[in-house]
């Protein structure tokens, strides 16, 4: 590990999540790279998270804590996170997530040896219990913004990104808010660059938009059309492609 260590700012969004959300923080704050800050923000739960997440804040300084006082939902929660982050890197991980303990390590050596602005893993698939359901095993192309339009590689907690890249851009409360952060983020000429190993766990629920296919597709669309502002034709293509991209990503 590097000395003088730059700060990663880790910003987890947090909604009744108390049966995985211990195993998350666990796994930031347990990480082989130290200088960190854990922000969470309690999207005004129901349920024990906050008790379980204020056990920490007690024994660990690196964990802050944000509160909504009303359920806003993950964007703007996430947009809360980005706007009190003190880091000059910037990570993502949901509550039901979890990580590799050198997953940060991993990545910020490669972002500082090389330059890059962000960084994405492959990823594990697994459902609530922990069992492995798939993998999800990234090749070594670099991504531009012509090749995200063609299907979202970039898993959010797998992803780390500098914060100056991120300047004025924060989440839309759309579906797949993340898809079009990305988007936003790489129009303007910033390439991410894959990491080949598997640090990310991505829990998958039955319930979740990653099993709501038809939705999923659905968000894709709207982006393409409502977002992005493109005809139809020029939409028809890159929504085709985007579907068979992301039948090939899970192969």
């Amino acid at each position: 590990m590097k000395d003088n260590l730059d700060l990663v700012s880790v910003i987890m969004p947090c909604y009744n999540a108390s049966n995985t959300i211990l195993h998350s923080i666990e796994s930031v704050l347990n990480q082989s790279y130290k200088r960190l800050e854990l922000i969470i923000i309690d999207d005004f739960s129901t349920d024990n998270s906050l008790s379980i997440i204020l056990k920490f804040q007690k024994t660990d300084k690196r964990v802050k804590l944000i509160k909504n006082n009303t359920n806003k939902g993950v964007s703007y929660s996430r947009n809360r996170g980005i706007d009190n982050a003190l880091g000059k890197y910037i990570a993502f991980i949901d509550s039901d997530d979890y990580w590799d303990l050198d997953k940060i390590n991993i990545q910020i050596n490669y972002m500082l040896d090389n330059d890059w602005d962000i960084t994405f893993t492959s990823y594990y698939r697994i459902d609530l219990s922990g069992t492995i359901l798939s993998t999800v095993n990234l090749k070594n192309k670099i991504i531009s913004y012509s090749d995200l339009l063609k299907g979202n590689v970039i898993a959010m907690s797998s992803s780390i990104v500098k914060k100056e890249k991120i300047q004025n851009i924060r989440f839309e409360n759309i579906g797949h808010e993340d898809y079009l952060f990305w988007l936003s983020i790489l129009k303007n000429g910033t390439l991410a660059y894959p990491i080949k190993s598997f640090l990310t766990y991505y829990t998958v629920h039955n319930n979740s938009l990653s099993s709501n296919k038809f939705k999923a597709i659905s968000y894709t669309w709207c982006i393409y059309r409502n977002n992005l502002n493109y005809s139809l034709l020029k939409s028809l293509y890159f929504y085709f492609v985007h579907l068979l991209n992301s039948v090939i990503k899970r192969l």
